[in-house]
């Protein structure tokens, strides 16, 4: 078991707060998830795009047109506070709540990601819940991998955290979280899509190369995603290895289930770990 002052760091995917028949968001997910919420935990939460862009629609009854990253950048600015609204509208009052914007740059710096680190810390200590996000509204995709290609000029791996998939792990493997619980719309990972009969319930084992080999065969079945500029649960099994190799067990769920039935195995889920 990992000695860290984080029992659970939370990740949930955009669809997985969106209401797609009513075009709105799922207040019960937010709900139930902001129930859950507590110091010792930190929630990485997608969302502020889509949120924002819903917005707009409600208020302007058509999309903002133009080119696309700027586009992206607005409905970001716009979704960003009402996530977080939504979050506190439902997170116990007696906690804090504290909202981190993070970019590509700031893993990948070592000042920085000690900075943010001592953050995160700190934050338990003093009752309070982070909740982390990529920064969109201020990164253009372009700028961003002219970047990342300067920095990866040494031949070194880069964390490009655009994913939040990719946050969280990352996010995980500093804090020395003991789970990790990604949420998404579907019960996890499945060997067909949409076949909930092939859910994979378990990716594990007793080494290192032997767990990576594992989940390596699992990402095999994943193909596709939810949506556009989406990665898919490909890219959820390929995050979820550097924590899980760390000693972290790592959770893929539905955002319908509650955060402790999933790590007490009540909900179904697909749970990758070390032996």
């Amino acid at each position: 078991m990992l000695n860290s002052v984080y029992d659970i760091v939370v990740k949930i995917g955009s669809m997985a707060l969106i209401h797609n028949e009513d075009g709105d968001l799922d207040y019960n997910i937010f709900s139930r998830l902001g129930k859950a919420l507590k110091p010792g935990m930190l929630l990485v939460s997608s969302g502020a795009t889509e949120i924002g862009r819903l917005d707009y629609l409600s208020r302007h009854g058509s999309e903002i047109e133009g080119d696309v990253e700027d586009v992206k950048t607005d409905y970001a600015a716009q979704g960003q506070m009402i996530l977080l609204k939504n979050y506190r509208r439902f997170i116990n009052p007696s906690y804090s709540v504290r909202q981190m914007l993070v970019e590509h740059s700031h893993f990948n710096d070592s000042e920085k990601r000690e900075h943010i680190l001592k953050f995160l810390l700190r934050a338990p200590e003093q009752d309070a819940i982070p909740i982390v996000n990529y920064n969109d509204p201020v990164s253009s995709e372009e700028n961003r991998k002219m970047e990342l290609k300067a920095m990866g000029s040494g031949g070194r791996a880069i964390i490009e955290s655009v994913d939040n998939d990719e946050t969280a792990a990352i996010i995980s493997m500093l804090v020395k979280a003991r789970q990790l619980v990604i949420l998404t719309s579907v019960s996890g990972i499945y060997k067909v899509r949409g076949d909930a009969s092939t859910l994979i319930r378990e990716v594990s084992g007793s080494t290192p190369k032997e767990l990576e080999q594992n989940v390596n065969k699992a990402i095999e079945y994943c193909k596709g995603a939810s949506r556009p500029g989406a990665n898919g649960a490909g890219a959820k099994l390929k995050y979820s290895l550097g924590p899980a190799k760390m000693g972290t067990h790592v959770y893929i769920s539905s955002a319908e289930n509650r955060i402790d039935d999933i790590v007490s195995g009540k909900a179904v889920s697909t749970h990758i770990y070390l032996k």
